[in-house]
This record gives structure tokens, C-alpha cells and sequence, in this order.
């Protein structure tokens, strides 16, 4: 156990390296020059040439991304362009928001997800099972964009129930109470968490619907057990491996999930940051951010199939 938690740990640093490698390249490579954003409009050559040697961007290829590694090892990800700061401040900045939606999304789309799931592989070709496959179209179909504008229309505007737009921090001075952090993210979750409802309850229905055509359910009917304790106690646990698969792949959707939506909704978090970084051309901003959501990734990654012990007694590493 411990073995193969060393050997994943360490896996991560050619992943990160390799993501690092890639992110690099692609921005050098596209058009755009972050000195003529910085410098503006009516800049001359000669404004954009000074620019492009105040930030390094004049040196070889190379040069720039083993001085940007070398800050990488030491912890540093660099100033932004733009905003002349630490990138590592502007991420520390704008974490709560990204993390409040990203965990409340997840949260409210397993505890809808796998209930409704196990119900539709419990009463298969009943009117539960029947609205979880057109709801589960409809998630899939509608984009992120489209479903948050008209809840927007609806209940902000129409029924002005909650915010339209922006975030209240939860913690630190400027806290209104959890009531208050709550209503501000209250449609972003249900707007994000439809897409992943769709997913995990389908995911959830395949699976447990497999598992009730076993034969240790049967023999836990004959045993006399409750209906409900066969379902949960059995179906249920022995699907939990395919259902735990799909919530960490839904991490890797709720990344580009959240950039939108927190674009949508005027949410001051990673999302919003990255989309200002990349119209700005702030390449260190982009690499850090990019850098920390694959990290983020490979770790839930990793307690996905740490999870998997939990929930299989028979699977060992």
C-alpha cells in the first residue's frame, strides 16, 4: 500500500511536467504578444521592443522555459504580465470562490445523483426511471451557458428569489454569514450539478441495475432480507467502484465547467481569472493556473483509487 502511494506520488512530477511542457509551448506558439497588450494601441515598435525586454520575452525559447522551471522547483510561479503581482497571490486570491463552487457542485450532484440512480435501477421502465433518461438528455445536450441564463431569467429576474451575479466570501471580514455565501452560489451549483446528475445517475442506474441480477441478491432475498436492505446493503455497495470511477472523471469536466459559469456568473474566482489572463495574454497567470487544476486532478485521481480499498474490500495495491 504504502509502495504503490510512493510510486503515484512521484508519478505526478513527469505529469506536471509534461502538462508544463505542453502549456509553454502552446502559448509561445499562438499568435498574440503580451508587450503589445501591455503597451496598447498607439505603442510604437520601439515601446513594444523595451516591453518584450523587461519581460524576458526577447531571450531564447529555451532560456525562458528553463528559467521559469527553475522558478517552478523553487515554488515561484512568476509575476503576472498584466497585473504585476505574484501569481501565486492572485491564486490564493480567488481560490475560495473556485473551491465553494467546485465541492458544493459535487456535493449536491451525488447526493441527488445516486438516490435517484439506485431508484431507477430498482423500479427499471417505471416513471422514475423513464424522467431520469429525459432529464439525463437534457443535461447532457443543453450547454452550461444556456442553463445558466435561464435560471438567471427565471429566478433572479423573474422571481427575484436570488443574486443575479457575484460572490460573497464565506470567510475573512467582508462575510455575511453562510445564508448569504449560500444565495450567491446557489444557481451556479444547480446549474453546474445538472450535467453531473445526468452523468452519476446514469452511471448509478447501469450499475446497480447489473449488480440485482446476481445471484447473492437472490440469495439475500431468500434469506428474508428487507427490499431496502437488499438494495443498499448489496446492490448498491457492490456497485460503488463504477460510480466513484465516474465522480473523479467528472473532476476533469468540472474544470472547464467552472470557467464558464463563473464567467456567466460574475464569480471572482480561478475560472474568471483564467479567462482575463488568456484575452490579456498573461502567460505566467495561464501556466500556474493550468498547472494547479492538473494538479488538482492527478490528487482526486489518486483518492479515487485510493477509495477503492473503502469500497472493495478485495481490490489491493
Amino acid at each position: 500500500m504504502l509502495r504503490f502511494l510512493a510510486q503515484r506520488l512521484l508519478a505526478i512530477i513527469p505529469v506536471l511536467l509534461v502538462v508544463a511542457v505542453v502549456v509553454f509551448l502552446i502559448l509561445r506558439l499562438t499568435p498574440g504578444d503580451p508587450a503589445a497588450v501591455i503597451a496598447g494601441n498607439n505603442s510604437t515598435t520601439e515601446d513594444i521592443a523595451r516591453i518584450r525586454e523587461q519581460l524576458g520575452l526577447s531571450k531564447p525559447l529555451l532560456l525562458q522555459f528553463g528559467l521559469w522551471l527553475g522558478s517552478l522547483l523553487q515554488g515561484d510561479l512568476g509575476y503576472s504580465y498584466y497585473l504585476s503581482k505574484p501569481v501565486t497571490s492572485l491564486i490564493a486570491q480567488r481560490i475560495e470562490p473556485t473551491l465553494s463552487l467546485a465541492v458544493g457542485t459535487m456535493l449536491l450532484a451525488v447526493l441527488l445523483a445516486v438516490p435517484l440512480g439506485t431508484l431507477a435501477a430498482w423500479r427499471m421502465g417505471g416513471w422514475v426511471d423513464r424522467l431520469l433518461s429525459l432529464f439525463s438528455v437534457a443535461g447532457f445536450s443543453v450547454p452550461v451557458f444556456v442553463t445558466a441564463y435561464v435560471l438567471i431569467y427565471v429566478f433572479a429576474i423573474r422571481l427575484q428569489w436570488l443574486p443575479v451575479q457575484g460572490y460573497q466570501t464565506l470567510l475573512g471580514s467582508g462575510s455575511r454569514g453562510v445564508a448569504a455565501w449560500a444565495s450567491h452560489l446557489a444557481l451556479p451549483w444547480i446549474t453546474l450539478a445538472m450535467i453531473y446528475v445526468a452523468l452519476i445517475a446514469r452511471v448509478t442506474r447501469a450499475s446497480v441495475s447489473e449488480a440485482l441480477t446476481e445471484d447473492y441478491i437472490r440469495t439475500a432475498r431468500a434469506k428474508g432480507l428487507r427490499e431496502g436492505a437488499v438494495l443498499l446493503r448489496h446492490a448498491l455497495a457492490n456497485a460503488a467502484v463504477p460510480i466513484a470511477t465516474v465522480i473523479g472523471i467528472g473532476v476533469a469536466l468540472l474544470i472547464g465547467g467552472v470557467v464558464v459559469t463563473e464567467t456567466v456568473y460574475a464569480i471572482p474566482g480561478l475560472g474568471s481569472l483564467t479567462v482575463d489572463a488568456v484575452l490579456n495574454r498573461d502567460f505566467p497567470v495561464i501556466q500556474g493556473v493550468v498547472l494547479m487544476f492538473s494538479l488538482a486532478y492527478v490528487l482526486i485521481n489518486l483518492l479515487v483509487d485510493l477509495s477503492y480499498l473503502w469500497l472493495d474490500p478485495r481490490i489491493r495495491y
